[in-house]
């Protein structure tokens, strides 16, 4: 292909290794000039010092300069996009994970599907698209258009748009988060493992559910039979529901959000035929460490903690590791011997060192001997590539408390 097709950003010497071990980032430090003044999102080229194509992508602002589309010389066109979704959409029906009894999946895991920036999560015929960085905010028309072409069309029938809280702050864009392509939809339930789910598109966080705990939603299914569980940070009570159908005698909800338990409670009622009628279901909105701290030692047999995001940076990574410590540390403080304690972090800032390093010292300073029982991480629908380990955010492990 002709060179000059894409304005080009030359690296400085020996700064080639990371592209060529594939890894989709140009930091801005690896940088020795462009060839023109570049818009955010712009499309570029990437060459060595020594006039050599690198990879090809489009620019930002900040410390990671370029997200690279392709180490190949090829257009990025509508027809780059399709190729991409496809092969997006291809590995979802290769897992089993779309079927008639699951129709909320991710679609698209940025980095992980080869598109980065971009994530598309999917609730019954509805494909919420969200941008997360200028350049795929720009390609967004065309990832519309692509979703509403077969194969897609098969299954997605409306597009809604919603990046307000993920593009970058400092960019000045203006847009609406809204339906931008398709049949208008209407407020309706979607199905997680035959699981009733109303997903807050237009108002909720993430695309109106957290899509990536799934699998271990299932396994707190299996722990819950005869159990009282608790569910922190319980959101639209995903935890929640999938314990009551493991058989849980007692399930409580914690929120510090009265929309958040509302969302809850909707779910909880549209799946009471479930689980059993002797079952019980409370809900609080509360603060989790007043209502950790009112909790009578061994109430609970079984604990799940999933807090939002501690550390969206570096620059309060410290403070993150002393939040999850913290908290790990009011909870098992009032676990008995024999419970089980499921603790996330979807940080991430955050490795999965970090995060084991701060739950062993909660474990010391709870005075508890505690056993792993399972590693646990994101599900198939956000897979990770080999040469981008960033790509892996959710950690979480599920321990024995003795």
């Amino acid at each position: 292909m002709e060179k000059g097709l894409y304005p080009i950003i030359t690296l400085k010497k020996g700064k080639n290794e990371s592209l060529q071990r594939c890894h989709p980032w140009v930091f801005s430090g690896a940088i020795q000039h462009s060839s023109q003044p570049l818009e955010e999102g712009e499309l570029v080229d990437v060459y060595s010092a020594e006039g050599s194509f690198l990879a090809r992508g489009y620019c930002e602002i900040g410390s990671i300069a370029v997200r690279v589309l392709t180490f190949k010389e090829e257009v990025i066109d509508s027809a780059f996009l399709k190729r991409r979704l496809e092969s997006a959409l291809d590995l979802r029906k290769k897992i089993g994970l779309i079927r008639p009894d699951n129709t909320i999946y991710r679609l698209v895991h940025g980095e992980g599907d080869f598109l980065p920036g971009l994530v598309v999560d999917v609730y019954g015929s509805v494909a919420v698209i969200q941008a997360h960085t200028i350049g795929m905010h720009l390609l967004r028309e065309s990832v519309r258009d692509v979703l509403l072409q077969a194969p897609f069309s098969e299954i997605i029938k409306s597009v809604y748009y919603k990046s307000d809280t993920t593009l970058p702050f400092k960019a000045e864009v203006d847009f609406t988060s809204g339906l931008i392509g398709g049949e208008k939809f209407a407020d309706n339930y979607a199905l997680e493992n035959g699981i009733k789910i109303y997903p807050d598109i237009l108002r909720g966080q993430k695309t109106g559910f957290f899509v990536d705990q799934r699998e271990n939603r299932t396994l707190l299914e299996h722990y819950s039979k005869g159990a009282s569980v608790l569910n922190m940070f319980c959101y639209s009570g995903g935890f929640s529901i999938y314990a009551l159908r493991g058989g849980a005698k007692r399930v409580v909800s914690v929120d510090s959000s009265a929309k958040a338990i509302e969302m809850m409670q909707r779910n909880i009622d549209e799946n009471k035929s479930v689980w059993s009628k002797d079952a019980t279901h409370e809900a609080y909105v509360e603060d989790a460490f007043r209502y950790l701290d009112r909790v009578e030692p061994g109430e609970f047999d079984v604990v799940v903690l999933d807090p939002p995001a501690f550390a969206k940076h570096r620059k309060v990574l410290h403070n993150a590791l002393q939040g999850y410590r913290k908290l790990n540390v009011a909870a098992m403080s009032k676990m008995n011997s024999g419970s089980i304690l499921f603790t996330f972090s979807c940080s991430q800032a955050v490795s999965p060192e970090q995060f084991r390093q701060a739950v062993f010292t909660a474990a010391l300073q709870a005075g508890k001997q505690v056993r792993i029982l399972h590693q646990l991480t994101q599900p198939m629908d956000h897979p990770v590539s080999i040469y981008h380990p960033e790509g892996e955010y959710l950690k979480g492990l599920v321990l024995y408390i003795d």
